[in-house]
Parts: structure tokens; C-alpha cells; sequence
């Protein structure tokens, strides 16, 4: 599946469910499919700040493309790491560095956090695109 295919797939997931309620029990299931991350990757450097709950990432980059793993001490948070997992991990550094992360507005997630965790999706974004571009400068 394309990004593009892979986020306009998100986005008729999530148009699914009319009321916000119904979208958050979406997000926890999300977070309880997440792969188990290792104890010992819950490191102050795989941390990422601006969140205000714990949120791990980790990335590895194999045949040229990215590959995350991540995890969250709050269940909302989780599923919210787990969505932009699911979506950018397997995909190029030019392809994560490139994309706007348009579909997270698209389905109305930002708007509808408290305003610290809307700041942690920023984060969380901001991280990945960083890693992405960290990675594309390294392979060129």
C-alpha cells in the first residue's frame, strides 16, 4: 500500500465513527495492537519531549527504508504513537521527510485533543520527520 493509499485508508477508518467518543475507543484499540518494546530501549534519547506522557521511539533503517517501534505510558497516547507507526514505518526518508502529515488534520485529531497532547502529536511528528531527515542526509 502507497502512503497515500495508507492514509486516505486511516481517514475512512476514523469518518467511520461520527462521535469523538467512538474515535478515542478507536485509538486504544490501535495502541493495544502495538508491538511489545523492550525495557531496556526505554531510554532518556528514545524519549520524545514536548509530550506530556511517556513516549518512546525507535527507529532502524533496513533496504533504505525507516522502521519504528514505539510505546507510551498513557493508553490515548499509545494509539496515537501506534497511528503514525502504522502509517510512515516501511516507507523511504524522502517519503516521511517529504509528506505533510495532512491526514492527522484531515481527521480531525489534533483539534480534538487537550491542548497538552495536541502539543505531543506535534512532538511525535516533528520527531519522526527528524529521523527521516537525519536518515536521508546520512544515505546520500
Amino acid at each position: 500500500m502507497t502512503l497515500e493509499e495508507k492514509k486516505q485508508s486511516i481517514v475512512e477508518d476514523f469518518s467511520l465513527y461520527e462521535e469523538w467518543l467512538d474515535k478515542y475507543e478507536y485509538l486504544i484499540e490501535l495502541g493495544k495492537s502495538l508491538a511489545p518494546f523492550p525495557e531496556e530501549k526505554k531510554t532518556e534519547e528514545r524519549l520524545i519531549k514536548g509530550c506530556q506522557s511517556r513516549v518512546w521511539l525507535d527507529s532502524e533503517q533496513k533496504d533504505g527504508k525507516l522502521y519504528f517501534t514505539a510505546d507510551s505510558d498513557a493508553i490515548i497516547t499509545r494509539g496515537i504513537i501506534s497511528l503514525l507507526v502504522s502509517v510512515y514505518s516501511g516507507r523511504t526518508p524522502g517519503e516521511i521527510a517529504g509528506d505533510d502529515f495532512g491526514f492527522v488534520e484531515e481527521i480531525g485529531l489534533k483539534e480534538n485533543l487537550s491542548p497538552t497532547r495536541a502539543n505531543g502529536l506535534v512532538s511525535m511528528i516533528e520527531r519522526i520527520k527528524q529521523i527521516a531527515t537525519d536518515s536521508s542526509l546520512r544515505s546520500e
